[in-house]
């Protein structure tokens, strides 16, 4: 199965909101803090780009106004255009100035996440992961433990956003598997998470991958194919000024 994928960061986005849904205008305007408006904004920015690319229409202010990533009573992202349910599944991750959307099928089962490597504690480890989970981090090198850590919950986060529960359901009810943890991988590497608390242990099959300090992660069900980078025109987004267009 075909999964999409295509980031942003916050220099690429437009000055202006023009490109928002007016119900997506109102939520913007609704937040309080500054912080959570730059990243809700950049992930509406990286899924509408995504989109525009995956249904084939004009990246146009007047087309993304056509488009909303409305939340579902999960709390997953859903996409309508003019007003009706569109046929893609869409994933969204934001972290330290940097967007994620994973783009696949309707009807699939689909979660991506960004991770930020930096350190966390041992008490971090013993109370979200689980027994082999802490294994593989008791196994890792000083210099890798840190990325084998961010790996795992990154896959966590990807696992419990495909069951559309997020972190309302227990992290230690989904046991992340990959098959290498090397934090000089650059490449897409294959990852197994089972969910522990299903009947069969039911099994995502996913990707992650490590660069710029970051670690990414992708599952769904049906398994997935790596990732394939969605590319982005030129005259979509830069900044304050987009070449060619009349919108900013």
């Amino acid at each position: 199965m075909t999964v999409y994928w295509l980031e942003q960061r916050e220099a690429d986005l437009p000055t202006k909101n023009d490109w928002l849904n007016p119900n997506e205008a109102v939520c913007l305007n609704g937040m309080r803090f500054p912080k959570r408006r730059a990243e809700w904004r950049l992930g509406r920015w990286t899924a509408k780009c995504a989109l525009s690319i995956y249904l084939d229409v004009t990246a146009r202010p007047e087309i993304f106004r056509k488009m909303e990533i409305r939340p579902a009573s999960s709390g997953a992202p859903e996409v309508f255009f003019g007003g009706q349910p569109a046929s893609v599944t869409i994933s969204l991750s934001h972290r330290a100035g940097v967007a994620a959307c994973a783009v696949a099928t309707p009807g699939v089962d689909l979660g991506c996440d960004l991770e930020f490597v930096e350190p966390r504690s041992d008490s971090f480890v013993a109370d979200y992961f689980t027994i082999e989970e802490q294994a593989l981090v008791a196994h890792a090198s000083v210099a890798e433990r840190p990325n084998a850590v961010s790996l795992l919950w990154s896959a966590k986060e990807s696992t419990l956003k495909a069951l559309r529960a997020g972190l309302r359901l227990d992290t230690r009810s989904v046991i992340a598997i990959p098959c290498a943890t090397s934090i000089g991988r650059t490449d897409w590497s294959q990852l197994r998470v089972r969910h522990i608390e299903n009947p069969g242990a039911r099994v995502f099959h996913g990707w992650w991958q490590c660069g710029d300090h970051m670690v990414r992660t992708v599952v769904s069900a049906p398994p997935p194919d790596a990732p394939i980078p969605l590319t982005i025109p030129a005259h979509i987004g830069r900044g304050s000024s987009i070449p060619g267009c009349s919108w900013c």
